[in-house]
């Protein structure tokens, strides 16, 4: 661990070795630059930027040292050797920045899984029906999923969008909700999370709070009263890009996902003004507040877009598009970091950067498409054929670029056969340029199925939520029918979990450099801590003894 601080200027002048002149003059000015920021955080600001790496944040530096990407981590503590959860999926990757907390304690193992327990959307009669349900926190829960708005209504869409409700969890379909069997209602997002989250408890002292995301489903980051965040504003991202080829959404073309993520940036600077983030309303700066970019994590999947090459140009060298959308975002954080100082925030506001996953390959020429389609379906074809008048193996299923399964039948002798079967697949999928290119094992690694899955995720075997079997994929495989995606996340490389976290500005030292591992769900307790709040009011902090980030 390298940490340089005001430390060891400390050291040398108790022990008498700094002597007065201009050495001493050069460390006490160290001491002075460091001690900068080490008045009380009264404002959090989290932005996380899906898909970044930290090896990106490195190399966007050492082009632009003068950046706003630059100012900020040299403003701060660098973390080098940050990790984000397993799944490095969204949605367990944000629930843990905000509860402290892995999958298997919050009980969210990816946007879209299977829960055992609970009974299928739409259930009336709960005593007569077979538990076994999807649980679905993506688009899929909008009143409409093809406008922007998820269903209010709104005229003048996009340009209107600012006026979106900040109570999302108003626009999710009641019916298209699990159901609890216990009170045979549906389960909204917030109430499916196991654990509290950072702003619950900011809320229980008097502070106010915001956020900004992707999906109206983002109301899990209300915690389970459900009232955590007092403006969470959610514009649907998979919803029709207005303005842009028809059926295309916010995803699909680089600049439209920069358009839609400019929206979530006005929302943050109105809030930084003291509005709420449609600005029509006086609130007072948000104690918690913060946003995610979606615009790195599309330049690094798609092929091609604006006219420009996407993901990477050799392993960790961004290619053009990508190079393009991390001046967005620098500049983006430029934006909001210029209104802190100009509101005369910038003294009482910590800045903390991190992503909720990576995104991999980066190295273009390991790329391996895989359909899973033919594996799955193989799957279910070999258990029928050993188990006569056996239905479909498989209940649920999501391969991105790890292998989640949830299975029918949950015994051992199911979990290995799933298994056995995964890793004895051979095939042919198709490089970066669409050619051929011949896989093994299903493209996995390791396999873990049965009760070696519930160990690895920490939870007991018979979970409800926990996947059956959990893949490990080979470096460079990505499951998909189509030769459209060039990059994946939800597995458990390295590309998928090292991503940078930078803690800058109140109540940090400038300069800091801490090559320590560290975990990214240590940004929840880290900042309750630097609000002046205890920690071990969270939940999953208390559950698996989650640490403050060494800041100072």
């Amino acid at each position: 661990m390298t940490r340089r601080s005001v430390r060891l200027a400390a050291v040398l002048s108790a022990t008498g070795a700094l002597a007065a002149g201009s050495l001493g003059q050069a460390y006490a000015a160290d001491a002075d630059l460091a001690a900068r920021h080490h008045g009380a955080a009264k404002h959090v600001l989290l932005i996380s930027v899906d898909g970044l790496h930290q090896s990106d944040l490195s190399w966007y530096i050492a082009q632009h040292p003068q950046s706003a990407l630059a100012r900020l981590v040299n403003g701060g503590v660098q973390y080098t050797d940050a990790k984000t959860t397993i799944p490095s999926d969204s949605f367990p990757g944000m629930v843990a920045q905000a509860t402290g907390g892995g999958a298997g304690t919050t009980g969210v193992y990816y946007d879209d899984t299977y829960n055992a327990a609970l009974l299928p959307a739409g259930t009336t009669d709960c005593k007569a029906a077979k538990p076994g349900v999807e649980v679905d926190l993506t688009e899929d829960l909008d009143l409409d999923k093809n406008s922007i708005d998820a269903g209010q209504g709104l005229a003048g869409l996009p340009g209107s969008i600012l006026q979106m409700t900040g109570k999302p969890q108003n626009l999710l379909n009641p019916a298209a909700l699990p159901v609890d069997p216990k009170t045979c209602k549906p389960v909204y997002p917030h109430s499916y999370l196991q654990v509290n989250t950072i702003f619950e408890v900011a809320k229980q002292a008097g502070l106010h709070t915001a956020w900004s995301d992707k999906h109206a489903a983002y109301d899990i980051l209300n915690g389970p009263s459900g009232t955590g965040i007092d403006d969470l504003f959610a514009p649907e991202i998979n919803s029709d890009a207005i303005g842009y080829p028809a059926g295309d959404d916010w995803t699909k073309d680089n600049a439209a996902t920069q358009q839609y993520d400019g929206y979530k940036v006005q929302a943050v600077l109105n809030e930084i003004d003291g509005y709420d983030h449609s600005r029509s309303t006086k609130a007072g700066t948000p104690a918690i507040f913060g946003l995610n970019f979606q615009s790195v994590s599309t330049a690094q999947k798609l092929p091609k877009s604006d006219g420009l090459t996407g993901g990477y140009s050799t392993k960790d060298v961004p290619g053009p598009l990508l190079a393009k959308s991390l001046d967005y975002v620098n500049a983006q954080i430029g934006a909001l970091t210029t209104e802190l100082r100009k509101e005369h925030l910038d003294q009482s506001t910590t800045v903390i950067l991190s992503a909720k996953h990576g995104q991999s390959p980066t190295d273009p020429q390991a790329l391996s498409r895989i359909d899973d389609g033919p594996l799955l379906d193989g799957l279910n074809a070999a258990w029928k054929q050993a188990h006569p008048g056996a239905g479909d193996l498989v209940a649920h299923a999501v391969d991105d670029d790890g292998v989640l399964l949830w299975l029918n039948d949950r015994s051992a002798a199911a979990t290995e056969f799933a298994k056995n079967y995964l890793l004895a697949q051979n095939g042919t999928g198709t490089d970066i340029n669409g050619a051929p290119k011949a896989f093994t094992a299903s493209g996995l690694t390791k396999v873990y199925a049965g009760e070696a899955a519930a160990d690895y995720f920490g939870v007991k075997p018979g979970d409800a939520r926990v996947p059956d079997v959990f893949g490990i994929s080979q470096y460079g495989v990505v499951y998909t029918g189509g030769k459209g995606k060039i990059a994946e996340h939800g597995g458990a490389h390295a590309d998928d979990l090292d991503v940078p976290l930078v803690v800058s500005g109140a109540g940090t030292p400038d300069h800091v450099r801490d090559s320590a591992p560290v975990q990214t769900k240590q940004i929840a307790p880290t900042i309750l801590k630097l609000l002046g709040l205890n920690p071990e009011q969270l939940q999953a902090v208390r559950a698996e003894h989650t640490k403050v980030l060494p800041v100072r």
